[in-house]
Formats: structure tokens, sequence, C-alpha cells
């Protein structure tokens, strides 16, 4: 039997779910939905008014989770089990966080691998997929609360400047939510479309959105037409934004008042009165306020004195992403404001004298984003006749990587036509033939999804495991056909393949493909994260047991004996199939043979400048 959904409030049965816009920021996140009596989008808010749910998860030591508010006071009293600023983290290796990871409180793991990030709590291992799973879990929480109805299917933003990981790590952070997430969109398409701009078919536009929220800053060049748009430019700074000001007014007042940085308590309340006075002084021309015992006070001309070089940074960047649009000012028609930091007068003086344009800041920047998700998913949902909505590619196309694994390269709903590539390489040494297995359907495991086709690269020439670099692409063109190319880049081996449209399903067959993927989110995604873990367990063992057979003479026997169990004890968490286990049994082999490794690879490299050959 079909399930019914019923809305509470009024008693009636909803023959469809709502379809909600979600904004998972950076520092805040929030849900807006276009009212149906108005069609007008709208940001939901709880009874006392608030919108933004901070992006803060706090876990307590029996490894229960709070979310927002409630985890932000958690902040200060243990800062190592609250995670914050995750979306930093999304799809990222610990190589491109690393110069950064000491501005976390929390572990953030460095397993010395090409491998996604991870973050230790209490023992525990969580992805940033995980992380930002709760905080979408608990804005789908909310809307079902004051919606009154099930929210099961979303659109949720992302920056321009998300690359394929980081989209396919928000998309997978939806679906372990429970929801079935449309599709996602750049942050700055949702400003605009929050305007209306884009809205209109034959329209042609040109417009740049400034984006600068509590802890980053982007500027999007966006070319419009027919209401297809096209990111021509982006540039920023994922470490500036309006904790910046409160933290040079911070630093200000403790210059001023002679205070040690030492003390936590007055620094952390030092923060919080710049913060207020930042707010008190967009519209009032001198703050005053006390720090313990100590009155202080900043006018707006000193203030923006304080600021100026972080409201210089924004416009250079902005010059920045016009060069590389290839536009000067004057092609520019509209100019967007996103992000609450964009209420500090300096800054909107600054940008408008910069483009000599109108600002379009009339909607609230901190729900912009979420509105014009809003706006995207009332066109999904068919309410919206007047907006242009492009063909979609009905569910995922990807290949299988190790391990039995889906990996997406054109996630469902991507308009059409549509291109993605993307690089893999060879598992083993002297290997010359890769086979490339087709796969649709939205489940982490392959052998859940639906095989299209198989393709065989040979003739690649022998290298070492690792070496070789084939780039899959897949192009879905306007007829909804699928072709499949795999080019070795080194040797330029090549070999295509093409699958008919639609691939033959019928519309039941997609949506309970859609229903399973749903369903199985929790144990998929679980199941994947294992065969990640044993993956790059295994391939630490393998490069481990390498180094010694190769360097066996320059390691102490204590050493090679630890080094040793080490992997046993890997080999044991292995069998044991637990992911945690193997997380934290890789990161104990990894830091056993990290210092003899660098040793022997200094010795090795100073052998090599003197002219003697390295095994």
């Amino acid at each position: 039997m079909g399930k019914v959904a019923i809305n509470l409030a009024t008693g009636s049965i909803q023959t469809e779910d709502i379809i909600v816009g979600i904004d998972l920021g950076t520092t805040n996140s929030l849900v807006a939905i276009v009212r149906k009596d108005s069609g007008e989008p709208i940001a939901l808010r709880e009874t006392d008014g608030l919108t933004l749910v901070p992006s803060i998860v706090h876990f307590d030591e029996y490894g229960n989770t709070s979310v927002g508010n409630t985890a932000k006071e958690r902040l200060l009293k243990q800062p190592e089990r609250t995670i914050y600023s995750v979306k930093r983290l999304m799809g990222k290796a610990y190589k491109d966080v690393k110069d950064h990871a000491g501005a976390f409180a929390y572990n953030v793991i460095d397993d010395d691998t090409e491998s996604l990030v991870k973050v230790e709590i209490g023992g525990r291992f969580y992805t940033p997929i995980e992380l930002s799973s709760y905080i979408l879990k608990e804005l789908k929480k909310r809307a079902e609360h004051l919606l009154k109805a099930n929210v099961s299917r979303a659109v949720i933003t992302v920056p321009a400047y998300f690359n394929d990981a980081q989209r396919q790590a928000t998309r997978d952070a939806g679906r372990l939510a429970g929801l079935d997430v449309l599709r996602i969109i750049n942050e700055p398409t949702a400003a605009s479309l929050a305007y209306g701009i884009g809205a209109k078919h034959h329209e042609d536009r040109t417009i740049a959105v400034y984006d600068l929220g509590g802890g980053t800053f982007d500027v999007s060049i966006l070319h419009i037409t027919n209401g297809i748009f096209e990111v021509l430019a982006t540039n920023g700074d994922t470490y500036l934004g309006g904790d910046d000001m409160d933290s040079a007014l911070a630093k200000h007042w403790q210059a001023q008042l002679g205070i040690e940085a030492g003390d936590k308590t007055i620094m952390q309340l030092l923060r919080i009165t710049a913060e207020e006075a930042k707010k008190y002084l967009s519209k009032h021309e001198k703050f005053e306020g006390t720090i313990g015992e100590k009155n202080v006070s900043i006018t707006v001309e000193e203030f923006n004195a304080l600021i100026k070089p972080l409201v210089d940074r924004t416009i250079t960047a902005c010059e920045n992403a016009l060069r590389d649009a290839g536009l000067t000012k004057d092609k520019i028609d509209a100019v967007v404001m996103v992000g609450g930091s964009t209420r500090v007068p300096l800054v909107q003086h600054s940008v408008k004298e910069f483009f000599g344009k109108e600002l379009y800041n009339e909607l609230n920047p901190d729900e912009v984003v979420a509105l014009g998700a809003a706006v995207q998913a009332d066109i999904l949902a068919g309410n919206n006749k007047e907006m242009l909505l492009l063909d979609v590619t009905p569910l995922s196309l990807g290949i299988e990587t190790m391990g039995g694994l889906m990996d997406v390269l054109i996630p469902r709903n991507s308009k059409i036509p549509n291109r993605a590539g993307r690089q893999y390489t060879t598992q083993k040494d002297g290997q010359s033939g890769m086979r490339i297995s087709v796969f649709q359907g939205e489940r982490d495991l392959v052998k859940d999804n639906r095989k299209l086709a198989e393709l065989n690269l040979t003739g690649i020439p022998g290298m070492p495991a690792g070496l070789p670099k084939v780039e899959v692409t897949f192009l879905v063109d306007a007829d909804g056909i699928l072709k499949v190319s795999a080019t070795e880049l080194r040797s330029g081996v090549a070999q295509t393949i093409e699958v008919k449209p639609q691939y033959g399903l019928t519309d039941e067959e997609v949506e309970r493909m859609l229903l399973d993927s749903l369903t199985h989110a929790k144990e998929d995604i679980g199941t994947r994260a294992l065969v990640e873990a044993t993956t790059e367990a295994q391939q630490m063992i393998d490069t481990t047991e390498k180094f010694i057979a190769n360097y066996r003479e320059s390691l102490t026997e204590e050493e090679a004996a630890t080094t040793v169990t080490h992997m046993e004890r890997l080999k044991e968490a292995i069998a044991a199939a637990d992911k945690d286990l193997v997380q934290k049994r890789t990161e104990e082999l990894n830091e056993v043979s990290r210092p003899y490794a660098e040793r022997v690879m200094e010795g090795a490299l100073k052998d090599a400048m003197k002219g003697k050959k390295i095994v």
C-alpha cells in the first residue's frame, strides 16, 4: 500500500511533497519555500523570528548530537567536540586544508594520502559528508515542524567555485539526511533568481554577484541568456569575511586596553562586543560599551579605517574577476549583494563606487540565496510556468571504481547537454588494460545500479601503479545519448562507446530506483565509507611492505618489528569490517612509519645529490 501524506495544519491530503530550497552555508544555513497563495519566496521562521541555523554540530561523550544554536553554546566549553565551518572541508583532501588545519579547534586528520579529509571526535571518525548531513537533517526536521508536512525533496546551493567532488559530497550529505536532492545550484545563480534576474525568456544580461559572509568572500560574474546561467569568472577569499572585521576591532580594543591574549574568556567577550558594535554602527554614528569593567567606544569613521584594508581586498577580487571574464565594469548590467556582511555601509559604498551601478540589496542578504533556491524548487515542482526549465538527466551516470563503488560523473537532474570528465589510474604495476564499466542509478554500490555498457581500454604502456593517467569523459548530447570515452594521457591510447537515450527505463523504474536510494542511504553511505577506508588501508599496507623490502637495512630492529605489529593489527581491523577501527589503525601505522620514512628519503636524497643511485 502506498503512503499518503496529510497536511496536519489543514487535514487535507497532500498529493505532492513540498520541494524546499536550502542554503547550506559555512556560518549559517536556512530553508526557504515559495508560498502557494502569493507565489513569493519566503525563508522559514521560528516563533522567535529566527531563520538562520548556525552550521555547527556538537557531539557529547555518548555520541549524541546537537545542531545550530544549542551546539554553538558548546563552542567555548568543548571546542574539540564542536564542529564548525565544515563546508570548508567538503570534497577536500588533507593537503588542500593543511595550511588552515590549525584554525580548527577540532582534530582534522592528516593521513598523508589523497583521500578525503576526516574529523576525529572521541575515537570516532566522521567525513564532512556525515557532518553536513546532521545540519541538513536539522533543517529538514525544522521545515517539517513549521510546514506541518513531509519534506523529502530539496534544491541545495553551493559556491560557484565548488568542483565536482565538492558538489557530489553536498549531494551525498543531502541523501544521508533523507533528502532527494533534485538540483545542486550555484549560490550566485540562486541570488539572481531571487531578484527575478534570468527568470524571463529572451533575457540577455551580465551581472556581478558580490557575496560577503561571516567567514568567506566570493564574487562571480554571470552571463544569463534565455534562462541559462553561465559562470564567466569567480574570485574571492575563503578566509575573509565579517569575522575578520570583528577581529580587527577586537584587536584594536585589546591593544587600547592592554589585554593579554591568553585570557580566552576576555578574548571571546572582545569578539562578541566587536560584532555587536559592527551591527550597531550600520545605523548609528558611535558605539559605546563595556568589556569586563572597562569602557570601550568606536565611531563609524574609526571603524571604517580599521576595516578598509579588508574591504579593499574584496574590491581587488572584483577587479580580478572582471579581468578573468575579459570584461570592463561598464559591461555589468546589475550587481547583486549577498551575505550578512554586505550590510556594512562601507562595503555598500565601496562596491557601488567601484561598479558605478545601483545595488540589488532590498532582500535580506542572509536569506537571498535560500530564496533563490526556493524559486528553483518551485520551477521543478511545475508551479512556475513563466521560467525556463531545461531538460535534465533522469538518473545519475557513473563508473565502477575499486571495491565495486559507483563514482558519479553526471548526477541525476543535471541539465543536458552535459559533459563531465575525471582522471583515474592503474592499481597494479605494469597494468596494460583498464575495464571501464558504465552504470546508471543512485546507489553507492554498482551491484545495486543498472549496468549500461563496458569499455575496454587496452595498450596502456607498462608503468608503475598510479603513474598512468586515464581520463574518462561522459558526454550527454541534447537527445540524451551518452558517449563515453577513455584516453591514457601519457600515451594517447583512446577508446569510445555510445549508449542510447533514456536507457530503456520506465517512469516507475526511475521512481523505484530513487526511492531505493533514499531508503538505503544510511547503509549505502556506511558501506561506501567502509570500502573506501579498507581500500586506503590496503594501499597503506602494500606501500609499507614495498618500502620495508627496499630499505630494510636503514630501519632499526625495533622499527621493523613495531611496523609489522601495526600492519597485522590493521589487517585484523580490515577483517573485522569496522570502519572506525580500520581508520584508527591506518592512522597508527601512518604515525609509526612516517618518522623513518622521512629519515630514509632524506638520506636517499642526499645520496642522489652525491650521484649515488636510488633503489
